[in-house]
């Protein structure tokens, strides 16, 4: 960021000029050396994430030999009076201002952290914890725009609390025995990489303003709490904390980004920084390989968001920091980059609306952190945001760095395509063009997905702006939660079928394969084998038909067909968050606020009954109470169907 910022603010903060100043020195890079990530991966050892002696080599001659500054210290009034005169940074001093007076909220009790990790609890922790971190960011920064020691007292306040903290990890992240707390081990979390990364931050910013032993103890805590730990996970020394460092979901961006910036930025050891952006550059490769080729995100668009906009954050600190010799934004598979970039763009069913697949959510809410968007509209031509929300102070920063020219500023609707297929991940969204448009949202994919809920064949159904039936989404982070065996992650709470009364399994190869697709104006059809999802030794073949009959009002039909080499109970479910009426056993009417659908049920190959249950899930993120009407046939038979029609009954 140093350059670009640094080359922004001679000129004028708010001009295009300077947007294309900032974003069109691509030429000039392309010049200078720069490294080749696929030949850097190719040089890894295939054991470590540690980079191995040759890929050290290779980075040496593109990272800088002096540490990162994000962005001009604090004796830099030129350019944060700059800030200052903006109406962003006007605002960012006016929080920071609000939240002067308040004490830190950590440490926090031994006796809580231990309740938070029995009974999986955020609630009596996880808002002292990040609002301290927060409040600490708020510090720093209004600190730099005013100048004027109001903050100074605080920031010295807020860091020595949090460094008094035994455990830099949340609760719900220790082990059983609360290891970390306990201090017979050191690891890094969401929160612990956030914790160093502020620390970096104060330090690097108001150098001399600290007084010198409290900047000595922040570089100590840094080295051990962060910095240590990281390289003993990636040199295999420690194979118990920091698991993130291989995973493909958003720990592993989140992570790796905070322990990256704090390491280029906090330590004194050239090696270190090195090492650090080599340990990245590994890792990432872990972490993209879990989008799928078609850029489909299984975490959903609230941890897109999250997780890719973290990455985006680390790319843009690794190229600040390396004057673009080193780019993650096209990283070894530029084309890939930049379909994960514009997912939340497909992903929709109708303009704002999302299935709630996996622990994905329905809907963003656009008064949070929406850096990700930013970035992707920056570096990939995405849908620009319609203004910019930074959740923390790196994001901030990069936004003062000319963020006007990347948003929207006006709202608008975008014109989505009549259907999306991501044919990697076996995602499609059929898009009714009714006046009130009748359209659905179904997946194959695999059951060792992020987040997974064991749901090949899931689908969501809305008509408008309404989710009408379908998959009930995620339960609430509580205690629980995660289990394989809570309702609403395991098969049961999803509207697939369950035979011979058992429920999918868990596991890459239990999947679902789409075997054939029709797209047309009329309407889209769709053909998913969901057999592998399932370990029957019986059972030879299941198929899940998708149709959406776009014609007139619409009508959209799942239909499961099975064999089966020995008699097997068979049923699917009708999964609801609203009000339902069981007319007779082949019709159901679903009605939410806005919106009433007839179920129409068919059987083929014996009798049908529906059952209906309560989902016995308290807190779901969706709301609730989640109910599952059963639909079963009567007796078992080696094959058959099961059809349900999905009518719109429009007011």
């Amino acid at each position: 960021m140093k350059m670009k910022l640094l080359q922004f603010y001679k000129l004028s903060f708010l001009t295009i000029v300077i947007a294309g100043l900032i974003f069109g020195c691509a030429e000039v890079k392309i010049k200078e050396k720069t490294l080749d990530i696929n030949a850097y991966l190719e040089a890894s050892d295939g054991e470590h994430i540690y980079p191995s002696p040759e890929q050290i080599k290779m980075l040496k001659s593109v990272v800088p030999a002096e540490s990162f500054q994000p962005a001009p210290s604090v004796s830099n009034r030129d350019y944060w009076d700059k800030i200052g005169a903006t109406k962003s940074g006007q605002d960012y001093l006016k929080m920071a201002i609000s939240e002067v007076g308040k004490e830190p909220e950590v440490p926090i009790s031994d006796e809580i952290y231990h309740r938070a990790n029995k009974e999986g609890n955020r609630r009596i922790y996880k808002p002292r914890y990040y609002r301290t971190m927060d409040r600490l960011e708020k510090y720093i920064l209004g600190e730099c725009i005013e100048d004027k020691g109001r903050f100074l007292g605080q920031i010295d306040v807020y860091c020595r609390a949090i460094m008094e903290m035994k455990s830099w990890m949340h609760p719900n992240h220790d082990d059983n025995e609360n290891s970390v707390l306990e201090g017979k081990r050191v690891a890094i979390d969401l929160g612990a990489r956030k914790f160093g990364l502020v620390l970096a931050l104060a330090d690097a910013l108001l150098e001399e303003k600290l007084p010198s032993e409290l900047r000595a103890e922040i570089a100590t805590q840094l080295q051990w709490r962060i910095m240590d730990s990281y390289f003993k996970t990636c040199l295999g020394e420690d194979t118990v904390g920091n698991h993130w460092i291989r995973s493909t979901s958003n720990w592993n961006s989140v992570c790796t980004s905070g322990t990256v910036f704090t390491t280029i930025v906090a330590s004194k050891n050239s090696d270190e920084r090195i090492a650090a952006i080599g340990c990245a550059l590994n890792s990432m490769a872990y972490y993209l390989s879990g989008f799928g080729e078609d850029g489909y995100c299984s975490e959903g668009t609230g941890y897109w968001n999250y997780g890719f906009g973290h990455y985006l954050y680390l790319a843009e600190i690794i190229d600040d920091y390396t004057n673009g010799k080193i780019n993650l934004f096209d990283f070894n598979n530029a084309e890939k980059l930049n379909r994960v970039a514009n997912f939340p763009e497909n992903f929709q069913i109708h303009q704002g609306l999302y299935a709630p697949f996996s622990d994905g959510v329905t809907r963003v809410n656009d008064g949070s952190n929406n850096f990700a968007y930013l970035m992707a509209s920056k570096y990939y031509g995405a849908r620009k945001p319609v203004t910019f929300i930074p959740d923390e102070s790196v994001q901030t920063i990069v936004g003062w760095s000319g963020a006007e020219a990347y948003v929207a500023g006006i709202g608008g609707e975008s014109h989505l395509p009549e259907y999306t297929y991501f044919d990697d991940y076996g995602i499609v969204i059929s898009r009714g063009q009714q006046k009130t448009p009748f359209s659905i949202a179904i997946k194959a994919g695999h059951n060792a997905e992020n987040h997974n809920h064991s749901d090949v064949g899931s689908y969501v159904i809305v008509l408008g702006d309404d989710i009408v039936t379908g998959d009930i989404g995620a339960p609430s982070y509580i205690a629980g939660a995660f289990s394989p065996d809570n309702p609403a992650r395991s098969s049961w709470g999803h509207p697939v079928p369950m035979i011979d009364r058992k429920l999918q399994s868990n596991g890459k190869d239990f999947s679902g394969r789409i075997i054939s697709t029709e797209f047309s104006h009329d309407g889209d059809k769709v053909e998913i084998d969901i057999k592998s999802a399932y370990k029957i030794p019986s059972l030879t073949s299941l198929v899940r038909t998708m149709v959406n009959d776009k014609s007139g009002e619409g009508i959209i039909t799942i239909e499961d067909q099975f064999t089966s080499t020995q008699p097997v109970a068979f049923g699917v479910a009708i999964m609801t968050l609203y009000e339902y009426e069981i007319v007779d056993d082949n019709t159901v009417i679903l009605t939410n606020e806005n919106q009433k659908v007839k179920a129409r049920i068919s059987g083929k190959g014996a009798e049908i009954k529906i059952i209906d249950e309560l989902v016995p899930v308290e807190h779901l993120r969706e709301g609730g109470p989640a109910h599952r009407i059963g639909i079963d046939f009567t007796e078992p038979i080696k094959e058959g169907s099961i059809t349900v029609e999905y009518i719109p009954i429009l007011k």
